[in-house]
């Protein structure tokens, strides 16, 4: 006997204001993923609410993943896909159990503050500089993001930004910084999306720009990414010669002593699957069948 696993995806994209302070509109997408699995011991009789970044959501790492664990826990799972401050944010409020997200210094702050707990090291990939593949600011084969930037920047050729707090914006504005730059919404080729990573993408494929992505990311799409290639990074995480690119993932409870609402007994449960050496392995082997390589590499110690 088998039964159908219901997901239900929220994608929330934010639009900074120009003060870069809250949200201006929130648009949602719903997804319902079918999954046939064997049926579980127990029914369903929890719910586990996940606030996780567009990579894990884009890639499809969880739709992989997140069956295993509903069919061992009887849980429902729902996760919301957007930037990893935006995450965090709804672990402040108690909106969501656990979080999965990769900005150490926001992660960091997140616990210090109190409102996680039992942060965990999940996995990592990189990021690469992708862009046409006629590459009018000539960054083919630059080693370092840093000297990437500096030339688009030269160059002024269009780069689009996610423009939110995703740990992939915080690592861009790190990259500009190293750079000696500050690019902003008002330089006319700088586009500021406030949009996540996939829209992103789209949008660099068809205005012929350069971003800063994962690579997991960009792997998924590429089929709908014709005009883009990587361009510094390397065509694989063994290959790419710049260690800042590294992009580490972390998974955080959300305290039930500031929330007494979550779900802290299943959130436990799944920081313990995720880390477990089973689900490592299939991080590990996920994208390898597709892509000849890993989206993700697992980073968990037991």
């Amino acid at each position: 006997m088998r039964r159908r696993v219901r997901v239900v995806v929220c994608v929330l994209s934010l639009l900074l204001t120009a003060c870069g302070v809250g949200a201006t509109t929130m648009q949602f997408r719903q997804a319902m993923i079918d999954a046939p699995t064997a049926a579980p011991s127990n029914p369903v009789s929890a719910k586990l609410r996940i606030a996780t970044t567009t990579s894990t959501a884009d890639s499809g790492l969880l739709d992989a993943l997140l069956p295993d664990f509903e069919q061992r826990h009887g849980v429902e799972v729902e996760y919301v896909a957007v930037g990893t401050g935006q995450a965090l944010k709804l672990g402040e409020n108690g909106d969501t159990d656990v979080v999965l997200v990769h900005a150490r210094k926001q992660e960091d702050e997140f616990v210090a503050r109190g409102f996680g707990s039992n942060r965990q090291d999940v996995m990592y990939n990189d990021y690469v500089v992708v862009g046409p593949t006629d590459d009018p600011a000539k960054i083919q084969g630059i080693e370092t993001a840093q000297e990437a930037f500096t030339q688009i920047a030269a160059a002024g050729a269009t780069f689009a930004s996610r423009g939110d707090t995703s740990g992939t914006h915080s690592k861009e504005q790190a990259i500009w910084a190293s750079a000696g730059l500050t690019p902003t919404a008002e330089l006319s080729w700088y586009k500021s999306l406030g949009q996540g990573m996939g829209e992103t993408l789209i949008f660099a494929n068809e205005q012929r720009a350069y971003t800063l992505t994962d690579r997991g990311t960009y792997l998924a799409m590429r089929d709908k990414l014709p005009s883009l290639g990587i361009l510094a990074g390397g065509a694989t995480l063994a290959q790419n010669g710049d260690p800042s690119l590294r992009n580490p993932y972390s998974v955080i409870q959300v305290n039930p002593a500031k929330h007494p609402s979550v779900n802290a007994d299943i959130a436990a449960k799944f920081i313990a699957w995720i880390i477990s050496p089973e689900t490592q392995q299939r991080i590990g082997e996920f994208g390898r069948d597709k892509f000849n390589q890993a989206l993700f590499y697992p980073l968990a110690t037991q």
